[in-house]
């Protein structure tokens, strides 16, 4: 039976989605497609309503992955736990939002060799930064959301943390200390193509990480992690948690798994496939 899938999200331009998910359905066997449906916020509801009677599932992106939950029927596991979707199931029982960008991150960790643990500081309030806050604390770590640029939505954020894993330390950092640092995560789009310059992080901050982590995947080196890796940090990119969150979508809708190897060259191939559509 043919399938049909899509993005939602607003402004989405350039997008590997629609390669990642082609791929991954071609190593399923799935017989289907993957496009992307730019919706304008002011009718996002009603749009995305009519588009879910029309698909098997969607994943979702910004600015809709919390605006998305009251028009599902039910959540699921991390998605209810953090009231953010990317991923929704159109079954027979109607529609279920689930959270794959958890497992992607814990996955792009875990390919990096990067422990979750220790004191992990925090760039960025947002959906990315609440998926990366609440993981870490379930972990056990100390989680400090450095310099938040919206001091609200930081408040909103620990409060989130707290409601997740009662037992955890987040605080907000408003001003520079000497902490050190066993992990630094990077949530916010600061240093994306193309404003590669760009860098959310000064070297007296990323001299006392042990690890750093850049959800942005284009560039595959970014700012941030180049001069991570100059202070001595271990570093990873965001590219291997957009193709694990993508396949693990893929294991949602259709019960498949993905070879590691697959998933290997999946990576290296979205890298390629990256310069070619933002050159």
């Amino acid at each position: 039976m043919y399938a049909s899938f899509c993005l939602l999200g607003h402004p989405l331009g350039h997008s590997l989605s629609p390669f990642l998910h082609r791929r991954l359905m071609a190593l399923a066997a799935v017989d289907g497609d993957y496009t992307l449906q730019d919706i304008d916020p002011g009718v996002f509801s009603e749009d995305a309503v009519r588009l879910l009677k029309t698909v098997n599932g969607c994943n979702v992106t910004i600015p809709y992955k919390q605006a998305i939950v009251p028009l599902l029927d039910r959540l699921e596991g991390k998605a209810a736990l953090y009231q953010t979707v990317n991923t929704v199931a159109v079954t027979a029982d109607g529609t279920v939002g689930y959270n794959t960008d958890a497992e992607g991150f814990l996955q792009a960790l875990r390919r990096a060799d990067i422990p979750l643990q220790g004191r992990v500081r925090l760039l960025g309030a947002g959906g990315a930064a609440t998926v990366f806050a609440c993981e870490a604390a379930l972990n056990g770590c100390e989680v400090t959301i450095h310099k938040p640029r919206n001091l609200r939505a930081a408040e909103v954020l620990c409060a989130r943390v707290r409601d997740v894993a009662p037992h955890a330390v987040c605080r907000i950092a408003t001003e520079d200390d000497d902490e050190a640092i066993d992990l630094l995560l990077n949530a916010t789009p600061v240093g994306m193509h193309p404003h590669t310059e760009d860098c959310p992080a000064d070297d007296r901050l990323l001299t006392r990480c042990a690890a750093v982590f850049d959800a942005i995947y284009n560039p595959r080196t970014t700012r941030l992690l180049e001069r991570a890796a100059a202070s001595g940090a271990k570093t990873a990119g965001g590219m291997a948690m957009l193709v694990c969150q993508a396949a693990a979508a893929q294991t949602l809708w259709h019960g498949v798994t993905f070879r590691a190897d697959d998933i290997d060259t999946l990576i290296e191939d979205a890298y390629r496939e990256m310069e070619v559509s933002f050159a």
